[in-house]
């Protein structure tokens, strides 16, 4: 067997005594050149293995193949030899029965020890040679923890902020930096938005982004329209499950907001568009309805970060609020029961029958718009909007944000977005 025996910085000294045995029975030892030294005084004059470098894992992989059946070998690795190193090329070569694995703590496992935070929730990403969009994408998603393997020849840590700041993140995670990990010149700090990355950089590092609550915005600072996504709270059990900034200004653009009237939003989740609604025009009174629990405080919570203030916030069933008879009355104050504008971002498989209730009270004039995933559902809701005698426009939408990727900016596509509009006739 070849013992592939996975070191820290301190190694051979710092090794489990099991494995200090192996190196001193080995005959055939390979381990990176900077471990030479160390290696070489620990085992002294009379130990009389031959020590060769593993920095070229195929040739030694060559190397392992003529000799390890004639002698013991031993193989020392950076951390997990399984994770990211040099186990896989290992396992292909020689194949895994000629091989024994030692690990020790990998660098995530170190990184997370340094954080004193459990990580069985986190989430991982390597970016070597890989393209920063898997980033993006994974950020979409909002993990409370996410561990970037960074290539340091490709920007490291300023590839990891640059696809921060193009998806309107920044205030969203928490960004720390680790350096050197186990080594004597480890470092570990956190990286504010403001902060310029260090000149001294140590080029094995990796980040950690921890999830946290984005600090309060002053509302008279924010934009008129179009915030940035990280502004908004977000469910902590679907995160990510919210109107994108690209989507949720084309849907203002749709909604042609009245200065006064009421506006429903349904199955509003974050509570993103009506607030935004709010802000450009405050005359309006908006009803929102999201069924997810702990909708309602979230987005209540929401409107007080953009310093505006809805009508009402119910959480349920929106199609169930609408069809509930008496159950509906007190539900929905009566300034609140015919509304001018609707946007129906829920509903799923009752989408029809929530749009059959909101056109049966949408005031003359009123505008419903829907924004939807799929052709399909399209087909049906178009014919509905037409058999009410509304008129119907339907768009397109597709977005891409600009994202680092080495040198320059490549153009990120975001998922499409099918826009259906239905005006009703003025009195």
């Amino acid at each position: 067997m070849i013992e592939v025996i996975g070191t820290d910085a301190g190694a051979p000294a710092t090794l489990a005594a099991p494995q200090q045995q192996l190196l001193r029975e080995a005959a055939l030892i390979a381990a990176p050149r900077r471990l030479h030294p160390a290696l070489t005084r620990w085992l002294g004059s009379e130990n009389g293995a031959e020590l060769i470098a593993s920095d070229a894992p195929l040739s030694l992989c060559d190397t392992l193949q003529e000799q390890s059946i004639q002698v013991r070998s031993v193989v020392l690795a950076s951390g997990d030899p399984l994770w990211f190193g040099i186990g896989r090329t290992l396992i292909e070569r020689l194949g895994p029965t000629k091989l024994r694995f030692h690990p020790a703590p990998s660098s995530l496992q170190l990184a997370f020890a340094r954080l004193g935070r459990p990580w069985q929730d986190a989430q991982w990403l390597s970016l070597h040679g890989r393209d920063p969009m898997a980033l993006m994408q994974r950020l979409q998603q909002r993990p409370k923890a996410l561990a970037v393997l960074t290539d340091p020849s490709r920007g490291g840590v300023d590839e990891v902020r640059g696809v921060l700041h193009s998806s309107g993140l920044e205030t969203a995670y928490a960004l720390w930096l680790f350096e050197a990990l186990g080594h004597p010149e480890e470092h570990v700090r956190q990286l504010d938005p403001t902060d310029l990355t260090p000149a001294d950089l140590h080029p094995l590092h990796l980040v950690v982004l921890l999830a946290r609550e984005a600090p309060a915005p002053e509302p008279e600072a924010l934009p008129l329209f179009g915030l940035d996504d990280g502004v908004f709270l977000q469910h902590d059990d679907r995160p990510g499950l919210m109107t994108k900034r690209e989507v949720r200004i084309q849907l203002l653009a749709e909604l042609e907001l009245p200065a006064t009237g009421v506006l429903w939003d349904l199955g509003a989740g974050t509570g993103s568009v009506g607030l935004e609604a709010l802000r450009l025009q405050p005359g309006l009174q908006l009803l929102a309805i999201e069924r997810r629990g702990g909708g309602a405080p979230l987005i209540q919570a929401n409107a007080e970060r953009l310093g505006v203030r809805p009508a009402a916030v119910l959480e349920g069933d929106a199609l169930a609020l609408l069809q509930g008879g008496e159950a509906t009355a007190a539900a929905l104050p009566e300034p609140l029961q015919r509304p001018d504008r609707v946007l129906v971002g829920g509903g799923g498989k009752d989408r029809a029958a929530l749009l059959n209730a909101v056109l049966q009270r949408l005031n003359p004039g009123g505008v419903v718009v829907i924004p939807l995933a799929t052709l399909e559902a399209l087909a049906d809701l178009r014919a509905l909007l037409e058999r009410a005698g509304l008129k119907v426009r339907v768009s397109q939408h597709q977005a891409w944000r600009g994202q680092p990727l080495s040198d320059g900016t490549r153009l990120a596509p975001m998922n499409p977005v099918l826009v259906l509009k239905g005006s009703l006739p003025g009195p």
